[in-house]
Protein backbone atom coordinates (compact mmCIF):
# COMPACT_ATOMS: atom_id res chain seq x y z
CA UNK A 1 0.00 0.00 0.00
CA UNK A 2 1.26 3.49 -0.83
CA UNK A 3 2.54 5.55 2.07
CA UNK A 4 1.32 9.04 2.84
CA UNK A 5 3.62 12.03 2.88
CA UNK A 6 3.71 12.08 6.67
CA UNK A 7 4.48 8.36 6.86
CA UNK A 8 7.37 8.86 4.46
CA UNK A 9 8.55 11.93 6.38
CA UNK A 10 8.90 9.88 9.57
CA UNK A 11 11.39 7.60 7.79
CA UNK A 12 13.53 10.45 6.42
CA UNK A 13 16.52 12.01 8.30
CA UNK A 14 14.45 15.18 9.05
CA UNK A 15 17.54 17.41 8.87
CA UNK A 16 16.20 19.77 6.16
CA UNK A 17 19.66 19.72 4.55
CA UNK A 18 18.24 20.56 1.09
CA UNK A 19 20.65 18.10 -0.60
CA UNK A 20 17.64 16.52 -2.33
CA UNK A 21 16.77 19.83 -4.01
CA UNK A 22 13.75 20.59 -1.83
CA UNK A 23 13.61 23.13 1.02
CA UNK A 24 12.54 20.66 3.73
CA UNK A 25 12.33 16.93 4.34
CA UNK A 26 8.55 17.30 4.54
CA UNK A 27 8.42 18.88 1.10
CA UNK A 28 10.55 16.04 -0.26
CA UNK A 29 8.29 13.49 1.45
CA UNK A 30 5.21 15.01 -0.17
CA UNK A 31 6.87 14.80 -3.58
CA UNK A 32 7.77 11.16 -2.92
CA UNK A 33 4.18 10.40 -1.95
CA UNK A 34 2.97 12.04 -5.17
CA UNK A 35 5.47 9.95 -7.19
CA UNK A 36 7.16 13.13 -8.40
CA UNK A 37 10.60 12.49 -6.87
CA UNK A 38 12.97 9.57 -6.45
CA UNK A 39 14.26 8.28 -3.13
CA UNK A 40 17.82 8.25 -4.49
CA UNK A 41 17.74 12.08 -4.43
CA UNK A 42 18.17 11.89 -0.63
CA UNK A 43 21.81 10.93 0.08
CA UNK A 44 21.28 10.59 3.83
CA UNK A 45 18.40 8.13 4.13
CA UNK A 46 19.29 5.05 6.17
CA UNK A 47 19.45 1.58 4.60
CA UNK A 48 16.59 0.42 6.81
CA UNK A 49 14.39 3.34 5.83
CA UNK A 50 15.38 2.98 2.17
CA UNK A 51 14.23 -0.64 2.19
CA UNK A 52 10.82 0.40 3.51
CA UNK A 53 10.48 3.36 1.17
CA UNK A 54 11.88 2.05 -2.10
CA UNK A 55 8.78 0.40 -3.50
CA UNK A 56 6.39 2.92 -1.97
CA UNK A 57 8.19 6.04 -3.19
CA UNK A 58 9.50 5.11 -6.64
CA UNK A 59 7.64 6.90 -9.45
CA UNK A 60 5.43 4.43 -11.36
CA UNK A 61 6.95 5.65 -14.64
CA UNK A 62 10.68 6.35 -14.58
CA UNK A 63 11.79 9.85 -15.54
CA UNK A 64 14.14 9.84 -18.54
CA UNK A 65 16.07 12.92 -19.60
CA UNK A 66 17.74 13.62 -22.95
CA UNK A 67 20.11 16.57 -23.10
CA UNK A 68 21.50 18.57 -25.97
CA UNK A 69 24.19 21.21 -25.76
CA UNK A 70 21.46 23.78 -25.32
CA UNK A 71 18.24 22.18 -24.09
CA UNK A 72 16.70 19.04 -22.65
CA UNK A 73 13.67 16.79 -23.05
CA UNK A 74 12.20 15.03 -20.02
CA UNK A 75 9.61 12.27 -20.37
CA UNK A 76 7.97 9.90 -17.92
CA UNK A 77 7.16 10.42 -14.25
CA UNK A 78 3.43 10.62 -15.03
CA UNK A 79 1.01 9.76 -12.25
CA UNK A 80 -2.46 9.67 -13.85
CA UNK A 81 -4.25 8.09 -16.78
CA UNK A 82 -6.40 11.10 -17.52
CA UNK A 83 -5.40 14.76 -17.52
CA UNK A 84 -8.47 15.90 -15.57
CA UNK A 85 -7.51 13.64 -12.64
CA UNK A 86 -4.56 15.91 -11.88
CA UNK A 87 -2.33 16.92 -14.77
CA UNK A 88 0.26 15.52 -17.18
CA UNK A 89 3.77 16.67 -16.29
CA UNK A 90 6.20 16.06 -19.14
CA UNK A 91 5.24 16.79 -22.71
CA UNK A 92 6.19 14.12 -25.27
CA UNK A 93 9.25 15.08 -27.28
CA UNK A 94 8.80 15.49 -31.04
CA UNK A 95 11.85 14.42 -33.07
CA UNK A 96 12.61 14.27 -36.80
CA UNK A 97 14.28 11.17 -38.20
CA UNK A 98 17.37 11.68 -40.37
CA UNK A 99 19.47 8.94 -41.98
CA UNK A 100 23.24 8.84 -42.34
CA UNK A 101 22.91 7.76 -45.99
CA UNK A 102 22.07 11.37 -46.84
CA UNK A 103 24.85 13.65 -48.12
CA UNK A 104 26.56 15.56 -45.32
CA UNK A 105 25.71 18.99 -46.73
CA UNK A 106 22.09 17.94 -47.24
CA UNK A 107 21.93 16.72 -43.64
CA UNK A 108 23.22 20.08 -42.44
CA UNK A 109 20.76 21.99 -44.59
CA UNK A 110 17.77 19.91 -43.50
CA UNK A 111 18.72 19.96 -39.82
CA UNK A 112 19.38 23.71 -39.88
CA UNK A 113 15.98 24.38 -41.45
CA UNK A 114 14.16 22.27 -38.88
CA UNK A 115 16.24 23.67 -36.02
CA UNK A 116 15.26 27.21 -37.02
CA UNK A 117 11.54 26.39 -36.93
CA UNK A 118 9.86 28.42 -34.18
CA UNK A 119 6.27 29.61 -33.96
CA UNK A 120 4.49 31.76 -31.40
CA UNK A 121 1.30 30.34 -29.89
CA UNK A 122 -0.42 32.60 -27.35
CA UNK A 123 2.97 33.81 -26.19
CA UNK A 124 4.51 30.32 -26.04
CA UNK A 125 7.48 29.44 -28.26
CA UNK A 126 6.81 26.13 -30.02
CA UNK A 127 9.54 24.19 -31.83
CA UNK A 128 10.84 20.74 -32.78
CA UNK A 129 12.50 19.08 -29.78
CA UNK A 130 15.34 17.26 -31.49
CA UNK A 131 16.61 14.84 -34.12
CA UNK A 132 16.78 11.06 -34.40
CA UNK A 133 19.80 10.03 -36.49
CA UNK A 134 19.71 6.51 -37.91
CA UNK A 135 22.73 4.41 -38.84
CA UNK A 136 21.10 3.27 -42.10
CA UNK A 137 24.54 2.80 -43.69
CA UNK A 138 25.62 0.27 -41.02
CA UNK A 139 29.02 1.97 -41.13
CA UNK A 140 30.36 3.45 -37.83
CA UNK A 141 32.41 6.17 -39.55
CA UNK A 142 29.48 7.30 -41.70
CA UNK A 143 27.19 7.30 -38.68
CA UNK A 144 29.70 9.33 -36.69
CA UNK A 145 30.02 11.88 -39.50
CA UNK A 146 26.25 12.23 -39.85
CA UNK A 147 25.78 12.96 -36.15
CA UNK A 148 28.64 15.47 -36.27
CA UNK A 149 26.96 17.18 -39.22
CA UNK A 150 23.67 17.50 -37.37
CA UNK A 151 25.40 18.71 -34.22
CA UNK A 152 27.24 21.38 -36.19
CA UNK A 153 23.95 23.17 -36.92
CA UNK A 154 21.77 22.19 -33.96
CA UNK A 155 22.20 21.97 -30.19
CA UNK A 156 18.98 20.03 -29.67
CA UNK A 157 18.80 16.59 -27.97
CA UNK A 158 19.44 13.49 -30.08
CA UNK A 159 18.17 9.94 -30.47
CA UNK A 160 20.78 7.58 -31.93
CA UNK A 161 19.24 4.70 -33.87
CA UNK A 162 21.95 2.04 -33.95
CA UNK A 163 21.35 -1.72 -33.99
CA UNK A 164 24.81 -2.82 -32.81
CA UNK A 165 27.38 -2.02 -30.16
CA UNK A 166 29.97 -0.75 -32.68
CA UNK A 167 27.50 1.66 -34.25
CA UNK A 168 26.27 2.75 -30.85
CA UNK A 169 29.81 3.55 -29.70
CA UNK A 170 30.48 5.58 -32.84
CA UNK A 171 27.27 7.53 -32.28
CA UNK A 172 28.02 8.17 -28.60
CA UNK A 173 31.48 9.43 -29.55
CA UNK A 174 30.05 11.90 -32.07
CA UNK A 175 27.40 13.05 -29.59
CA UNK A 176 29.99 13.86 -26.91
CA UNK A 177 28.86 16.66 -24.62
CA UNK A 178 25.19 15.71 -24.93
CA UNK A 179 23.04 12.96 -23.45
CA UNK A 180 21.25 11.13 -26.27
CA UNK A 181 18.86 8.20 -26.17
CA UNK A 182 20.37 5.04 -27.60
CA UNK A 183 17.92 3.00 -29.71
CA UNK A 184 17.54 0.07 -29.35
CA UNK A 185 18.25 -3.05 -27.33
CA UNK A 186 16.45 -6.23 -28.40
CA UNK A 187 16.50 -9.92 -27.59
CA UNK A 188 19.70 -10.45 -29.61
CA UNK A 189 21.88 -7.42 -28.85
CA UNK A 190 20.76 -6.34 -25.37
CA UNK A 191 23.98 -7.28 -23.62
CA UNK A 192 26.29 -5.25 -25.85
CA UNK A 193 23.83 -2.32 -25.95
CA UNK A 194 23.53 -2.38 -22.17
CA UNK A 195 27.30 -2.22 -21.88
CA UNK A 196 27.52 0.81 -24.17
CA UNK A 197 24.62 2.64 -22.47
CA UNK A 198 25.95 1.94 -18.99
CA UNK A 199 29.48 3.06 -19.84
CA UNK A 200 28.23 6.28 -21.48
CA UNK A 201 25.59 6.96 -18.83
CA UNK A 202 22.80 7.39 -21.39
CA UNK A 203 19.23 6.06 -21.49
CA UNK A 204 18.47 3.03 -23.63
CA UNK A 205 15.41 2.13 -25.67
CA UNK A 206 14.09 -1.44 -25.52
CA UNK A 207 12.45 -3.09 -28.52
CA UNK A 208 10.27 -6.22 -28.55
CA UNK A 209 7.31 -7.65 -30.43
CA UNK A 210 4.95 -7.76 -27.44
CA UNK A 211 4.58 -6.51 -23.88
CA UNK A 212 5.82 -9.77 -22.36
CA UNK A 213 9.00 -9.44 -24.38
CA UNK A 214 9.45 -5.82 -23.30
CA UNK A 215 8.97 -6.72 -19.64
CA UNK A 216 11.48 -9.55 -19.87
CA UNK A 217 14.09 -7.32 -21.50
CA UNK A 218 13.68 -4.41 -19.08
CA UNK A 219 14.26 -6.76 -16.15
CA UNK A 220 17.46 -8.08 -17.73
CA UNK A 221 18.67 -4.56 -18.48
CA UNK A 222 17.96 -3.32 -14.97
CA UNK A 223 19.88 -6.28 -13.57
CA UNK A 224 22.71 -5.28 -15.91
CA UNK A 225 22.72 -1.81 -14.32
CA UNK A 226 20.79 0.29 -16.86
CA UNK A 227 18.12 2.24 -14.96
CA UNK A 228 16.80 4.71 -17.55
CA UNK A 229 14.89 2.79 -20.20
CA UNK A 230 12.39 3.70 -22.91
CA UNK A 231 9.93 1.18 -24.33
CA UNK A 232 9.47 0.65 -28.07
CA UNK A 233 6.45 -1.63 -28.55
CA UNK A 234 6.71 -1.29 -32.34
CA UNK A 235 3.16 -0.01 -32.85
CA UNK A 236 2.28 0.90 -36.45
CA UNK A 237 -1.51 1.35 -36.57
CA UNK A 238 -4.18 3.44 -34.84
CA UNK A 239 -5.78 0.55 -32.97
CA UNK A 240 -2.53 -1.19 -32.10
CA UNK A 241 -1.06 2.04 -30.77
CA UNK A 242 -4.07 2.88 -28.64
CA UNK A 243 -4.30 -0.62 -27.16
CA UNK A 244 -0.60 -1.17 -26.50
CA UNK A 245 0.23 2.28 -25.11
CA UNK A 246 -2.87 2.33 -22.92
CA UNK A 247 -2.05 -1.13 -21.57
CA UNK A 248 1.49 -0.03 -20.72
CA UNK A 249 0.23 3.06 -18.88
CA UNK A 250 -2.47 1.13 -17.00
CA UNK A 251 -0.10 -1.63 -15.93
CA UNK A 252 2.42 0.94 -14.68
CA UNK A 253 -0.05 3.14 -12.81
CA UNK A 254 -2.84 0.85 -11.68
CA UNK A 255 -0.89 -2.34 -10.98
CA UNK A 256 2.54 -0.81 -10.28
CA UNK A 257 4.06 -3.25 -12.74
CA UNK A 258 7.68 -2.05 -12.62
CA UNK A 259 8.97 -3.90 -15.73
CA UNK A 260 6.74 -1.63 -17.88
CA UNK A 261 7.09 1.51 -15.77
CA UNK A 262 8.97 3.50 -18.43
CA UNK A 263 8.11 6.12 -21.07
CA UNK A 264 7.36 4.99 -24.63
CA UNK A 265 8.97 5.85 -27.97
CA UNK A 266 6.94 5.61 -31.19
CA UNK A 267 7.55 5.97 -34.95
CA UNK A 268 4.15 7.01 -36.40
CA UNK A 269 5.52 7.28 -39.95
CA UNK A 270 6.86 3.72 -40.07
CA UNK A 271 3.66 2.43 -41.72
CA UNK A 272 2.95 4.14 -45.06
CA UNK A 273 -0.68 3.00 -44.91
CA UNK A 274 -1.55 5.33 -42.02
CA UNK A 275 -1.46 9.11 -41.80
CA UNK A 276 1.65 10.02 -39.82
CA UNK A 277 0.23 13.25 -38.42
CA UNK A 278 -3.00 11.61 -37.31
CA UNK A 279 -1.24 8.71 -35.61
CA UNK A 280 1.24 11.10 -33.96
CA UNK A 281 -1.70 13.13 -32.64
CA UNK A 282 -3.21 9.96 -31.16
CA UNK A 283 0.11 9.12 -29.54
CA UNK A 284 0.45 12.61 -28.04
CA UNK A 285 -2.89 12.04 -26.35
CA UNK A 286 -2.41 8.32 -25.58
CA UNK A 287 0.50 7.98 -24.29
CA UNK A 288 3.65 8.58 -26.30
CA UNK A 289 6.78 9.86 -24.61
CA UNK A 290 9.13 10.37 -27.56
CA UNK A 291 7.55 10.61 -31.01
CA UNK A 292 9.85 10.33 -34.04
CA UNK A 293 8.49 11.78 -37.29
CA UNK A 294 9.55 10.71 -40.77
CA UNK A 295 8.59 14.00 -42.38
CA UNK A 296 9.34 17.60 -41.41
CA UNK A 297 6.19 19.46 -42.43
CA UNK A 298 5.83 22.85 -40.67
CA UNK A 299 2.04 22.89 -41.08
CA UNK A 300 1.56 19.42 -39.60
CA UNK A 301 4.18 20.04 -36.91
CA UNK A 302 2.39 23.21 -35.82
CA UNK A 303 -0.86 21.28 -35.37
CA UNK A 304 0.91 18.63 -33.28
CA UNK A 305 2.73 21.20 -31.15
CA UNK A 306 -0.50 23.09 -30.40
CA UNK A 307 -2.30 19.84 -29.56
CA UNK A 308 0.53 18.86 -27.23
CA UNK A 309 0.55 22.25 -25.55
CA UNK A 310 -3.19 22.12 -24.89
CA UNK A 311 -3.14 18.57 -23.52
CA UNK A 312 -0.11 19.20 -21.32
CA UNK A 313 -1.33 22.49 -19.84
CA UNK A 314 -2.27 22.05 -16.17
CA UNK A 315 -6.11 22.23 -16.15
CA UNK A 316 -5.93 23.96 -12.77
CA UNK A 317 -3.54 26.65 -14.07
CA UNK A 318 -4.82 28.31 -17.26
CA UNK A 319 -2.29 29.78 -19.67
CA UNK A 320 -1.96 33.45 -18.78
CA UNK A 321 0.04 36.54 -19.60
CA UNK A 322 1.58 39.01 -17.21
CA UNK A 323 -0.85 41.76 -16.08
CA UNK A 324 0.17 45.22 -17.26
CA UNK A 325 -0.35 47.87 -19.92
CA UNK A 326 0.58 46.66 -23.41
CA UNK A 327 1.39 48.75 -26.48
CA UNK A 328 0.02 47.77 -29.89
CA UNK A 329 1.13 49.44 -33.13
CA UNK A 330 3.20 52.13 -31.33
CA UNK A 331 0.33 54.07 -29.68
CA UNK A 332 0.55 57.71 -28.64
CA UNK A 333 -1.38 59.54 -25.91
CA UNK A 334 -4.48 59.80 -28.12
CA UNK A 335 -4.76 56.07 -28.90
CA UNK A 336 -7.74 54.10 -27.54
CA UNK A 337 -7.41 52.29 -24.20
CA UNK A 338 -9.02 48.86 -23.86
CA UNK A 339 -9.30 46.51 -20.89
CA UNK A 340 -9.35 42.71 -20.74
CA UNK A 341 -8.26 39.79 -18.55
CA UNK A 342 -4.90 38.03 -18.52
CA UNK A 343 -6.17 34.76 -20.02
CA UNK A 344 -3.70 34.18 -22.86
CA UNK A 345 -6.21 33.28 -25.55
CA UNK A 346 -8.35 36.32 -24.69
CA UNK A 347 -5.32 38.61 -24.69
CA UNK A 348 -3.92 37.36 -28.01
CA UNK A 349 -7.34 37.37 -29.68
CA UNK A 350 -7.71 41.06 -28.91
CA UNK A 351 -4.07 42.01 -29.51
CA UNK A 352 -3.99 40.25 -32.88
CA UNK A 353 -7.22 41.90 -34.04
CA UNK A 354 -6.03 45.37 -33.04
CA UNK A 355 -2.61 44.80 -34.57
CA UNK A 356 -4.12 43.47 -37.79
CA UNK A 357 -6.50 46.42 -38.06
CA UNK A 358 -3.63 48.90 -38.02
CA UNK A 359 -5.09 50.81 -35.07
CA UNK A 360 -2.55 51.94 -32.45
CA UNK A 361 -3.86 51.12 -29.00
CA UNK A 362 -3.21 50.52 -25.32
CA UNK A 363 -4.39 47.25 -23.77
CA UNK A 364 -4.87 47.15 -20.01
CA UNK A 365 -4.50 43.50 -18.95
CA UNK A 366 -5.86 42.93 -15.47
CA UNK A 367 -5.01 40.08 -13.14
CA UNK A 368 -7.99 37.71 -13.40
CA UNK A 369 -6.02 34.61 -12.40
CA UNK A 370 -5.88 33.45 -16.01
CA UNK A 371 -9.66 33.34 -16.54
CA UNK A 372 -11.56 34.51 -19.61
CA UNK A 373 -13.74 37.63 -19.40
CA UNK A 374 -17.09 36.02 -18.61
CA UNK A 375 -15.61 33.34 -16.35
CA UNK A 376 -13.60 35.92 -14.41
CA UNK A 377 -16.60 38.23 -14.05
CA UNK A 378 -18.78 35.36 -12.79
CA UNK A 379 -16.07 34.39 -10.29
CA UNK A 380 -15.63 37.95 -9.06
CA UNK A 381 -12.12 38.19 -10.49
CA UNK A 382 -12.88 40.84 -13.13
CA UNK A 383 -14.86 43.62 -11.50
CA UNK A 384 -14.85 47.41 -11.35
CA UNK A 385 -12.67 47.56 -8.26
CA UNK A 386 -9.98 45.32 -9.76
CA UNK A 387 -9.95 47.12 -13.11
CA UNK A 388 -9.67 50.50 -11.40
CA UNK A 389 -6.91 49.23 -9.14
CA UNK A 390 -4.87 47.88 -12.05
CA UNK A 391 -5.45 51.08 -14.03
CA UNK A 392 -3.82 52.97 -11.17
CA UNK A 393 -1.08 50.37 -10.63
CA UNK A 394 -0.01 50.50 -14.25
CA UNK A 395 -0.41 54.30 -14.52
CA UNK A 396 -2.79 54.48 -17.45
CA UNK A 397 -3.33 58.19 -16.77
CA UNK A 398 0.32 58.74 -17.60
CA UNK A 399 -0.06 56.92 -20.91
CA UNK A 400 -3.15 58.62 -22.41
CA UNK A 401 -4.34 62.23 -22.50
CA UNK A 402 -8.03 61.31 -22.83
CA UNK A 403 -10.15 59.68 -20.13
CA UNK A 404 -11.90 56.93 -22.06
CA UNK A 405 -11.75 53.23 -21.25
CA UNK A 406 -13.28 50.53 -23.47
CA UNK A 407 -14.48 47.41 -21.65
CA UNK A 408 -15.60 44.10 -23.20
CA UNK A 409 -19.23 44.03 -24.32
CA UNK A 410 -19.90 40.87 -22.32
CA UNK A 411 -19.44 42.84 -19.06
CA UNK A 412 -21.36 45.99 -19.98
CA UNK A 413 -22.94 45.73 -16.53
CA UNK A 414 -19.65 46.99 -15.06
CA UNK A 415 -19.80 50.38 -16.77
CA UNK A 416 -21.71 52.19 -14.03
CA UNK A 417 -19.61 50.74 -11.23
CA UNK A 418 -16.41 51.61 -13.09
CA UNK A 419 -17.45 55.24 -13.49
CA UNK A 420 -17.84 55.39 -9.71
CA UNK A 421 -14.44 53.74 -9.17
CA UNK A 422 -12.74 55.95 -11.78
CA UNK A 423 -14.19 59.48 -11.41
CA UNK A 424 -13.81 61.62 -14.51
CA UNK A 425 -13.50 58.65 -16.83
CA UNK A 426 -15.92 57.76 -19.62
CA UNK A 427 -16.52 54.02 -19.71
CA UNK A 428 -17.28 52.80 -23.23
CA UNK A 429 -18.85 49.38 -23.85
CA UNK A 430 -16.94 47.62 -26.61
CA UNK A 431 -17.94 44.70 -28.83
CA UNK A 432 -18.61 41.22 -27.49
CA UNK A 433 -16.21 39.54 -29.93
CA UNK A 434 -12.61 40.48 -30.69
CA UNK A 435 -13.22 40.20 -34.44
CA UNK A 436 -15.51 43.26 -34.26
CA UNK A 437 -12.94 45.59 -32.68
CA UNK A 438 -11.85 47.20 -35.95
CA UNK A 439 -15.39 48.17 -37.02
CA UNK A 440 -16.18 49.31 -33.48
CA UNK A 441 -13.18 51.65 -33.33
CA UNK A 442 -13.97 53.06 -36.78
CA UNK A 443 -17.53 53.84 -35.69
CA UNK A 444 -17.09 54.85 -32.06
CA UNK A 445 -13.60 56.16 -31.39
CA UNK A 446 -12.81 59.88 -31.38
CA UNK A 447 -10.43 61.88 -29.21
Amino acid sequence: MALTGLEIYKLLPQTNCKDCGYPTCLAFAMKLAAKQAALKDCPHVSEEAAAKLESASAPPITLVELKGDDGAVKVGNETVLFRHEKTFYHKPGLFWRLRDTEDGDELKRAAAEADAYHVDYVGIDLYLDGFAVEAASSDPATFNAAISAVKSVSKKPLILIAPSGDLAKAGIEAAAGSRPLLHAANGENWEEMAEVAKEAGVPLAVQAEDLDGLAELTQKLKEAGVEELVLDPGVTSYRDSLEQLTSIRRLALKQTFRPLGFPVITFPGANSEVDETLLAAEQIAKYGGLIVLEEFNPASLYALLVLRQNIYTDPQKPIQVQPGIYEINSPDENAPLMATTNFSITYFSIANEVEGSGWPGWLLVTDAEGMSVLTAWAAGKFDAERIAKDAKTFDVEGKVSHRKLIIPGHVAVLSGELEEEMPGWEIMVGPREAVDINSYLKAMWSN
